[in-house]
């Protein structure tokens, strides 16, 4: 099996896809509007944006922009945060329904109950949150600074980290903090990558590099078995997302075992054509992620509907604990 292309990912010819995204662009031109895309979304959705990332790189840019409207390709709470460091700008979602199964698993009511058990405990959240729980929150973090996150705080102070269970044992495994707390919650799709998806991957596949995102469910196990030398530490990688592109950017290993939502690998495809992406569970894909078609982003910008609202005292509180993520992030495209 060869590399696929860019293009071979669209479900569009090359001929619908220019008159599409030319028509995407002069529409997002007439707008003043900025088109954010997740590395998780549709091919040609990822290929039309202005700019195409994960959570913390199109947060920056969402902090950043000079555009009037900020039009996101991704799920509910990306949108949010972006409406939070924007508040003045419009911000549209493509289809409102698009959410999060990681980000439903706690509420604010359920994390202010936790606040309450335990006093004096700083709240770590992931960025895949909602408003309402970021603005109970201390600071944010994405995967790829939750580590520097935890470490910025002092050894003394209890945290309670929520809502990925898997992200949250493995900083705690990287940082070496036995006083974490950890919420039980999950990405559905990232949790569903099993330890027996990898075993039989790597049989498939025995040379091969291996990259795998912490929160799936398959990461202790991975990380086990790299510790016993099942699997070769010098090419097993706990990355995340942003990781991923830069790691595929410089790879030169003929086969990539990836193990994360499979939107992404459109993105490693067209940044290396000589590597082979391999899904590690080709049924990983995002329901919620795959809503934002390219039709529903040209009625949006032929509209002007979807815009997301955060109330102003929400937002206000979401937005010291997101600003506090973004100042430790170190610049660059790593993040969820």
């Amino acid at each position: 099996m060869t590399a696929t292309t860019a293009a071979g990912d669209r479900t569009m010819s090359d001929l619908e896809y220019d008159a599409w995204a030319a028509e995407v662009r002069r529409l997002a031109d007439e707008r003043g509007a900025v088109v954010l895309a997740h590395n998780y979304q549709v091919p040609e959705i990822q290929d039309v944006a202005h700019f195409t990332g994960d959570s913390l790189y199109l947060s920056r840019v969402a902090a950043e922009t000079d555009a009037r409207e900020i039009v996101f390709c991704g799920v509910h709470f990306m949108a949010e945060t972006a409406k939070i460091l924007s508040p003045d700008k419009t911000v549209l979602l493509p289809d409102h329904a698009a959410g999060c199964s990681l980000a439903d698993s706690i509420t604010a009511e359920q994390l202010r109950e936790w606040k309450a058990e335990h006093p004096g405990a700083v709240v770590v959240s992931y960025v895949n949150t909602t408003a309402a729980v970021k603005a109970e929150t201390d600071i944010c973090c994405t995967s790829s600074n939750a580590a520097d996150v935890i470490r910025s705080i002092p050894a003394d102070r209890e945290i309670l980290f929520c809502p990925d269970q898997f992200l949250g044992a493995h900083v705690k495994r990287v940082t070496g903090r036995q006083n974490i707390s950890i919420w039980a919650g999950e990405c559905h799709v990232h949790a569903g990558i099993s330890p027996a998806d990898v075993r039989a991957q790597v049989a498939d596949h025995p040379g091969a590099e291996i990259l795998v995102h912490p929160e799936c469910g398959c990461t202790t196990s991975v990380l086990d078995l790299v510790s016993h030398g099942d699997l070769p530490a010098d090419r097993t990688r706990v990355l995340s997302t942003g990781g991923m592109v830069e790691a595929a950017a410089a790879t030169r290993a003929p086969q990539v075992l990836v193990a994360t939502e499979i939107g992404i690998l459109h993105q490693l495809r067209s940044l290396n054509s000589g590597t082979e992406f391999i899904p590690m569970n080709a049924r990983a894909s995002c329901r919620y992620m795959k809503m934002i078609t390219p039709a529903k982003l040209l009625a949006t910008l032929r509209t002007g509907e979807g815009a997301v609202d955060v109330d102003p005292q929400t937002a206000a509180r979401a937005r010291r604990a997101v600003e506090a993520m973004i100042a430790i992030g170190e610049p660059g495209r790593g993040g969820e």
